[in-house]
This record gives C-alpha cells, structure tokens and sequence, in this order.
C-alpha cells in the first residue's frame, strides 16, 4: 500500500481534523504537510466548506491537486479556477426545506451555491456558522433564491434540537435527498447518495489518480462515507465513536496538537522516504 510515496494521496477533512478548536492549522500540521509534499506525497482536503470559506486556508496550505467541497457536492482545481466535478440538489429542495422550517420554526438556514450563500433564516446558530465560515452571506427568504445549482441546504440549531430534527427527517422518507450531521449543531442536505465517500471515488478517476493509495482522515459523521471509501481510513483521537468504529487508524493527537503531523509521520515510515 505504501511502496511509493509519491502515489499517496492524504485527504484530511478540515474542521476538527485539521483545524484547531480555534479554527487555525498548528505550525506542526503545516510543516509536516509542506515536507509531505516536498517528499512527493499528494495532500488535499475534503470539506463542507465552500470556495469563499476555503480561501483563507488555500492560502496558507499552497495546495497543488484539486479540493472536495460542499461535502462531496463538488471537486475544484484551483489551479485551473476550474469545477472538475459537481453534483446539484434536485427540483423540489425548495419545498423539502419549506417543509422542515414549517415543521421547526426556531432552526436557521442557509442555501449554498458556487457564488453565493443565502441566508433565508437567521438565528444565533446560523450566526456562528456564518462567522466561522468568515463569508458575507446574502439574506434573502426562501422563494426569493435563485434557483438551480443549489450544492447543499444547511439547518443550524441548538444541540438539543438535532435529534428532534433527525426523527422529523426521518418520518418523511425523501428519496431524493440526503442528510448528514456535520456538527453538533448543523445538520446538511445533499443529492442523494452524494458524500465526501462518492467523492473520493470520483477522485480516483482524475488525470494521474488512478494507481494512487489514498489515506482518508475525518472526525465526525460527515467522514464515515470518506473514511470508508478510502485505502486507509483514519481519525484523530478527538473523532465521534461512530468515526473510531470505522477507521484503521486511530491517532494519539487530537486536531488541537497535530493529528495530521502525526498521520504524516506514520505515512513517510511505511513508504520508507525518511
């Protein structure tokens, strides 16, 4: 699995797995990411973020092979400021998402497009989404959305309100839809069987991925498809137990003190590019 290191492909979610708590890269996990590569290691991200919320972390990663974002919902190569792969919410998502906000009241959301990300309920979660994701959100009600091309809806809510939202969700058996918990507090609508595991698969099938080992590294439910898609599925040692249950690999570190320097590491042994 590991003869060559420059045939390893590193996938590494981004929050909780490579940011900090505090939703910063340790100067370790970029260090030992920068002599991965130097190595000829491939290293890219897998994240439920979108392209203005991924900037400020392309920029300090200096990323050469394309990223997954959206979830799975599309894969982007900065280098050519070119989509390679995208997968849309159906017809009907509007309604589905009309649905559930008439059903919950208090939940917040947002629709992400390429461009733009709309606001069309605001509430302290949705707040804390926006300001982590550092973008400037259009605030416009649901039936004022553009339609076509939604990538994902997003629900924010109180933790105590995730589970009520699951067992709603469930009652109404949409088939054209996923969802997937990304946090404990936001709970994500994508395509229907669209996953960072769908693609990574896709990945595979990109101009030079073909013969490459690819290592997988997540820590919440929003991973477990990756995780499992992967030659190697790994987590760092703050991950969900749904997670752990899943990976080959579980780390000492936690996101907060290298995990990814950690996997790093244990990736140049194996292939012996010490």
């Amino acid at each position: 699995m590991f003869e060559n290191i420059s045939e390893v492909v590193i996938m590494s979610d981004m929050d909780g797995t490579l940011l900090t708590s505090d939703k910063k890269i340790t100067e370790k996990d970029r260090s030992a990411i920068e002599r991965f590569i130097s190595l000829g290691g491939k290293f890219t991200v897998s994240t439920g973020r979108t392209l203005e919320a991924f900037e400020q972390y392309r920029r300090i990663l200096d990323l050469r092979i394309p990223v997954v974002l959206y979830n799975g919902g599309i894969i982007y190569d900065y280098q050519k400021h070119k989509v390679l792969y995208a997968e849309y919410l159906p017809d009907g998502v509007r309604e589905i998402s009309g649905e559930l906000l008439n059903a919950m009241p208090e939940i917040g959301g947002e629709v992400l497009k390429l461009d733009k990300t709309y606001v069309f309920r605001n509430n302290y979660y949705q707040k804390l989404h926006t300001d982590m994701c550092g973008i400037s959100p259009e605030y416009a009600g649901l039936p004022e959305i553009p339609s076509g091309e939604w990538l994902k809806v997003l629900f924010a809510m109180s933790p105590e309100d995730i589970p009520v939202m699951e067992k709603i969700i469930s009652g109404k058996n949409y088939s054209t839809v996923d969802f997937v918990k990304s946090s404990g507090i936001f709970i994500e609508m994508l395509p229907h069987n669209i996953s960072k595991g769908s693609a990574l698969d896709e990945y595979r099938k990109l101009d030079g991925m073909q013969k490459c080992t690819f290592v997988a590294i997540g820590d919440f439910d929003n991973d477990i498809e990756m995780i499992q898609a992967a030659d190697l599925g790994v987590c760092p040692a703050n991950a969900e137990d749904s997670v752990k249950k899943v990976s080959g690999l579980v780390l000492e570190n936690s996101s907060d003190n290298g995990a990814v320097a950690e996997l790093i590491d244990y990736i140049i042994t194996k292939c012996n590019a010490l």
